[in-house]
């Protein structure tokens, strides 16, 4: 798949998830979870936003929705990053052996580090938006919310997979840079299990 994948129809992305290409792969499906969720977030703000019985919560709502559309965007880009992250660790490791692709692999492996790190910090942040919003919102969506949350949590732990990945190539020449990017996921993880805690 050479388009966008946030261009592609969710047919043709799940038929390429499907397939026997390496990418996209459950990076690029751990970021649509995210942002179906945020999505999700989106329509309850929307249909939250206008409606009388919830004025005194307008504002909030409205500062929610321009936020999380931010987010949103930058979780679809966030299927491509990863995938191409990913294709240049592949790229890496077909490199004959030598100090080139000891570098090519370390520079690469930073790199598909950082895409699931990025899209985990953005799902926590729509997590945390759409946790403010319980009980500030429509409550005939409480449950889309909630499915929400539940696809941001998803997004989030199946990221961390990828990150955990990484690590071992980068810990064997930056054992500092290593630790900083595993206690930037385990943050986020234990981030996650105390706003979803009530919900699972």
């Amino acid at each position: 798949m050479n388009e966008r994948y946030k261009n592609t129809s969710i047919e043709d992305f799940v038929e390429g998830l499907g397939s026997a290409a390496p990418t996209p792969g459950g990076g690029a499906a751990a970021a649509l979870a995210s942002a179906l969720g945020a999505s999700l977030v989106m329509m309850v703000a929307n249909l939250t936003v206008g409606k009388p019985k919830y004025a005194e919560f307008e504002e909030l709502n409205k500062d929610i929705l321009g936020e999380v559309r931010i987010l949103k965007d930058s979780l679809l880009d966030g299927m491509d990053r990863d995938s191409e992250a990913f294709a240049k660790v592949m790229a890496a490791y077909s490199m004959p052996e030598g100090r080139d692709r000891t570098e090519a692999l370390f520079t690469s492996s930073v790199e598909a580090t950082e895409a699931p790190l990025a899209v985990m910090e953005d799902s926590l942040a729509a997590l945390r938006l759409a946790a403010t919003m319980k009980g500030r919102s429509n409550r005939s969506l409480e449950s889309d919310l909630i499915s929400a949350m539940h696809l941001l949590r998803a997004g989030i732990v199946s990221e961390s997979s990828n990150v955990t990945a990484n690590l071992p190539v980068i810990e064997k020449k930056d054992g500092a840079m290593a630790s900083g990017l595993r206690d930037r996921a385990s943050f986020i993880i234990s981030e996650t299990k105390e706003l979803t805690s009530d919900i699972i």
